[in-house]
C-alpha cells in the first residue's frame, strides 16, 4: 500500500488531536453532498405549507442529488461546508483525537484498559465534543435546509448565521439537541447503526432546523412526525446516510492513520542530528 510507514515512536497527543480533526474534514469534503441529501430528505414532508407552494420533492439519495444540481446548482450539495467543517475540526479533534489521552488518565497510564474505562473514556471525550461542536452543527443543518430557490435566504453567511441564531433564540439556540441524540448516533458503524439511529438523527435535524415554539422539545418532535406522516417519517434519509456512513469511515481513518505518520515523520526528521 502507499503511504507512509509506522514509526517506531508512538504519536503524540498533539499528533492525535490535529490529525484526527484534519481527516475529519477531508472525509466531510468527500461525503457532503451525501450529508447534504440526507438532511433534504428528513425535513421533506415536514411543513405542509411547503408541500402546498409545490416545493422541490426529493425521491432517492440520488434523485435528490440530481434535483438540486438542477434548481439550486452544484454549489447547493456544498452549502453550510464551512460550518461543517468546523464540526469536524472541533468534534472529531476532541472524540478521536483525545481518546487515547483520556483513557490513559482513567487507568492512571496502564497499558491494560478494560471495557469500563473505554466505555469511560468514550463518553467523556463524546460529551466534551458535543459540548464543543454542537453550535456548528446548528448551524450546518439550518443552512443545509436552505433551498437556494426559496425566496430570502435565512442566513447570509456563516458567521450571520451564528450571531442571528444567538440574537433571536439565545444562547441556548445553538445547543438545540438532547445529548442522548448524539450519543445514540455515535455508537457503533454500519447497516445496524444505521437502523438504529435513523429515527433519532432525522428527529436531531429537524429539531435543529426548526422555528423558535415550533417544537416543545425533541420528544415533541418525535410525536408530531409520528402522529403527522407515520412511522416511515423516522426513517426519510436512511439510503444517504448508509453510504455516507460507510464512505466517511473509510476516508477518515485510512487519512488519520496516514496524517498521524507523516506527522511523527516530519518531527522525527527535525529532531534527527545531521
Amino acid at each position: 500500500m502507499v503511504g507512509f510507514k509506522p514509526t517506531d515512536v508512538p504519536p503524540t497527543a498533539t499528533v492525535k488531536f490535529i490529525g484526527a480533526g484534519t481527516a475529519a474534514c477531508i472525509a466531510d469534503l468527500v461525503t457532503f453532498p451525501l450529508d447534504t441529501a440526507k438532511v433534504r430528505l428528513q425535513i421533506q414532508g415536514e411543513s405542509k405549507l411547503a408541500v402546498a407552494a409545490k416545493s422541490a420533492q426529493y425521491k432517492g439519495v440520488f434523485g435528490t442529488i440530481a434535483t438540486m444540481v438542477r434548481l439550486e446548482g452544484p454549489k447547493s450539495l456544498y452549502s453550510g461546508l464551512v460550518a461543517g467543517l468546523q464540526r469536524q475540526m472541533s468534534f472529531a479533534s476532541v472524540r478521536i483525537g483525545l481518546y487515547d489521552s483520556v483513557k490513559q488518565f482513567y487507568t492512571k497510564g496502564s497499558e491494560h484498559a478494560g471495557i469500563g474505562s473505554r466505555l469511560l473514556a468514550g463518553c467523556t471525550t463524546g460529551a466534551m465534543a458535543v459540548a464543543v461542536a454542537q453550535p456548528t452543527d446548528v448551524v450546518k443543518v439550518r443552512f443545509q435546509a436552505q433551498a437556494r430557490t426559496e425566496g430570502g435566504r435565512r442566513y447570509q453567511g456563516t458567521l450571520d448565521a451564528y450571531k442571528t441564531i444567538a440574537k433571536e433564540e439565545g444562547v441556548r439556540g445553538l445547543w438545540k439537541d438532547n445529548l442522548p441524540c448524539h450519543f445514540t448516533s455515535a455508537f457503533g458503524a454500519g447497516f445496524c447503526t444505521t437502523v438504529i439511529a435513523s429515527p433519532v438523527d432525522v428527529v436531531k435535524t429537524r429539531y435543529m432546523n426548526s422555528a423558535p415554539g415550533q417544537y416543545r422539545s425533541a420528544v415533541n418532535c418525535a410525536l408530531t412526525m409520528l402522529r403527522q406522516e407515520g412511522p416511515l417519517a423516522f426513517y426519510k434519509g436512511f439510503t444517504p446516510s448508509f453510504l455516507r456512513l460507510g464512505s466517511w469511515n473509510v476516508v477518515m481513518f485510512v487519512t488519520y492513520e496516514q496524517l498521524k505518520r507523516a506527522m511523527m515523520a516530519a518531527r522525527g526528521s527535525r529532531e534527527a542530528p545531521f
